[in-house]
């Protein structure tokens, strides 16, 4: 191609850029490095109906989790200065970090493979930085200063009455909607009621609170009111990373270029195909819509995060003049060059045989994760005594209690089994639900059954109805025995 095209910059300056050096800048950038704001044009269309129903529903979503309880345990809390975790109400504890961690190794696969087959659909319909920007911040632009033009217009405009009252507005509920989007962070690493109490304790009696959510609110209104689109094609790693998992039958939203080229403006009447011309009329819909401020036409591009406004647009016109829908669409490089149907590949068959695999790893651990888990330590400094033939030993007993439910249980010495317990208050200790439990037994063995000075002993933790619930080995002392 060697056609010139002029794309408008921030405050009606200009760029022109040659299509054949296109990749060697971004596309919301010029060659001097400032910064080019994106007017996009307000999208419609099927796709864009579609975005809309999973984006109100995935806010939906984050907004009502922290108040959904199950067996009055959070649906999901992240606390991390109390090291407090729990997901789909079941408690989590540093303990169990490395089944959190293989359950975000196997979400990260799960977006590999997802990312071969589909590309970088989950930036256009799940990535929170588009919901937030596409969904909320977006349309507040659209509805205050109106589509592209009017918007365009506003920004060159003198800073008169009706720019200081629009921008104003806009401003204002910018910081109203960042510090309602960090409030409802925050209930996602302490809870809802502890962010409702510090509300309403005020400021002064949390002072490191709200400095906090005053830096996040910051930091999520310069995101959402400046940097926009700057985050998916500068900061986020994912962009790169698309370019090494794509390849020709990754399904992306692309430009079909047979079809188009040889692109040219549309006549009324005209033959295009006597002619020879592309059914791509050059009506540059594709590119004022893009929130990105790409050209599609250009190929596949690391900008792009598959939001399909580009289909929708290019959609309208083609029904507008008559020509079939589609020449922007859902599709692989190797369904336009060759005419060949999506299949699934052997590196998406091995990525995800290896999902599959760790999936059911971690479902097995979840499993087998252990109704309480039991330590017995021997206090620092700490000997054993003798007293009536007997050898004894003291513990510091920990029991954390991993379910819902109250437990009770007993302690028995299960190897070797002539090991006698002795509490330091009942034999029935209670483990209240989600709670850890301290105290202190005595084990003592006979005297004449100890062979060696330090023996090694297994613990066991019993239920009400004498289950083995966990078990814990250590190891017992008595006096030094001369071995022949």
């Amino acid at each position: 191609m060697s056609k010139i095209e002029e794309v408008e910059g921030r405050g009606g300056q200009g760029q022109v850029l040659d299509p054949e050096t296109y990749r060697d800048s971004i596309g919301t950038m010029d060659q001097s490095g400032k910064r080019k704001w994106v007017y996009p044009k307000k999208p419609k269309g099927k796709y864009t109906n579609y975005r809309n129903i999973v984006s109100y529903i995935l806010l939906f979503v984050y907004f009502a989790i922290p108040f959904i309880t199950i067996n009055n345990n959070p649906l999901i809390l992240f606390n991390v200065i109390d090291r407090t975790f729990f997901i789909f109400g079941q408690p989590f504890y540093p303990q169990d970090f490395f089944i959190l961690t293989l359950g975000a190794i196997a979400s990260l696969l799960f977006i590999i493979v997802f990312t071969i087959a589909f590309g970088r659909i989950f930036c256009g319909w799940i990535c929170p930085q588009t919901i937030f920007l596409e969904m909320i911040f977006r349309k507040i632009d659209y509805l205050i200063e109106g589509d592209r033009n009017k918007q365009m217009k506003l920004d060159r405009q003198e800073w008169n009455s009706e720019k200081i009252w629009k921008r104003g507005l806009k401003w204002s509920i910018y910081i109203l909607i960042s510090l309602i989007i960090t409030h409802f962070m925050f209930m996602y690493i302490v809870g809802y009621k502890e962010v409702f109490s510090i509300v309403s304790q005020g400021p002064f009696a949390h002072p490191t609170n709200f400095l906090v959510m005053i830096l996040f609110s910051a930091a999520f209104y310069f995101v959402f009111a400046w940097f926009r689109e700057q985050v998916c094609t500068l900061v986020c790693p994912y962009g790169r990373l698309q370019g090494v998992l794509i390849d020709k039958d990754t399904i992306n939203v692309f430009y079909d270029f047979k079809r188009g080229e040889n692109r040219s403006k549309w006549r009324k009447g005209e033959d295009r195909k006597a002619a020879k011309k592309g059914d791509c009329i050059d009506c540059h819909q594709c590119v004022v819509v893009c929130p990105t401020g790409i050209d599609i036409r250009d190929g596949q591009q690391l900008e792009c995060v598959n939001c399909t406004a580009c289909i929708d647009a290019c959609d309208e016109v083609m029904e507008k003049v008559g020509l079939p829908k589609g020449l922007i669409r859902y599709a692989s490089e190797n369904e336009i060059e060759k005419q060949e149907q999506f299949k699934f590949t052997g590196r998406m068959k091995g990525f995800a045989l290896i999902l599959l695999f760790l999936v059911g790893f971690l479902a097995y651990l979840l499993y087998n994760r252990g109704e309480m888990e039991a330590k017995f330590i021997k206090p620092a400094g700490s000997t054993f005594f003798v007293r009536d033939g007997k050898i004894t030993n003291t513990y510091n007993y920990t029991f954390l209690n991993k379910t819902n439910e109250k437990k009770i249980v007993t302690v028995k010495v299960i190897d070797p089994s002539h090991g006698e317990i002795t509490y330091s208050a009942s034999s029935k200790i209670t483990v209240e639900r989600d709670k850890i439990s301290k105290g202190t037994i005595n084990i003592s063995f006979p005297e004449n059954e100890m062979k060696l000075s330090k023996q090694n002993i297994n613990i066991g933790v019993y239920d009400m109805n004498g289950k083995l619930i966990d078990s814990y080995k250590t190891y017992f002392e008595g006096p030094f025995k001369l071995q022949f």
